[in-house]
Order: structure tokens, then C-alpha cells, then sequence
């Protein structure tokens, strides 16, 4: 099977994709949020021939919702709407920050933030 993962932002949205078998997961592109955001990744889905996607949940140290979470939560309900794909979270936690830490401060560290995102769930998904 395989997953977009995706690294929301209100400005930018990193985007990775899975390998075909769902074991690896790959930094793909960074897209701009903006009124074409749905439109940009049903191409990707399609191009790509996805079949689920994972959003990175924004929660704080405690464990509660960040501020984002709730526009990330509204993105979820619409992607699954526009897509019909199943949509599913994936906690991350300084994700960017990690992201940033091994590629460096460049345009793509959104998409390896995603790439994180994702690979954390894939290797979840093999240990269930």
C-alpha cells in the first residue's frame, strides 16, 4: 500500500510519499498553502497512485492539542472528503526541527518533516 504523509503548515504543506510496498517513506515536495492546496494533492494522489494518507497530529509536551490542530482537523475532514481515501494522524513532536537538524535549513525541509511523519507510521504499522 501506499501513503502520502503530509507535514501541515498555514503557509507551507510538506509533502512524502511511501515506497509501493509501505516501508519507506520519501521527502516528495513542498507545497504552498493556498486556495489550490486540495487541487495540488489529489494530482499528487493520483499521479502517485495513493491510498492513504497520514497527517502529522501538532500536539504540545503534554500531549494537548497545539493552536494548528484544530485548522489541521478541518484539512483532514476536507482531504478525506475531496479524496475518499482514509485519512489518519500521526503524532509528531519537533518533527521540523529533526527534519532541519539532518537536511539543514533549505526549501525542502518541510517535505523530509513529512517524510518523518510518515516513515514513524509505517514502522508503527509493521509492529501491529
Amino acid at each position: 500500500m501506499k501513503y502520502l504523509g503530509i507535514d501541515y503548515g498555514d503557509k507551507r504543506v510538506g509533502v512524502a510519499v511511501s515506497d509501493e510496498t509501505g516501508k519507506l517513506a520519501f521527502p516528495y515536495e513542498v507545497i504552498t498553502n493556498s486556495k489550490d492546496l486540495f487541487d495540488d494533492l489529489i494530482k499528487i494522489i493520483e499521479k502517485e497512485g495513493i491510498e492513504g494518507v497520514v497527517v502529522g497530529e501538532s500536539l504540545d509536551s503534554d500531549g494537548r492539542p497545539n493552536i494548528i490542530q484544530k485548522d489541521i482537523d478541518e484539512f483532514c475532514a476536507n482531504l478525506k472528503a475531496k479524496s475518499n481515501l482514509p485519512v489518519m494522524l500521526e503524532q509528531e513532536f519537533w518533527t521540523s526541527v529533526q527534519a532541519k537538524s539532518i537536511t539543514g535549513e533549505n526549501k525542502m525541509h518541510d517535505a523530509s518533516a513529512a517524510a518523518i511523519i510518515l516513515q514513524s507510521f509505517l514502522d508503527r504499522e509493521k509492529d501491529i
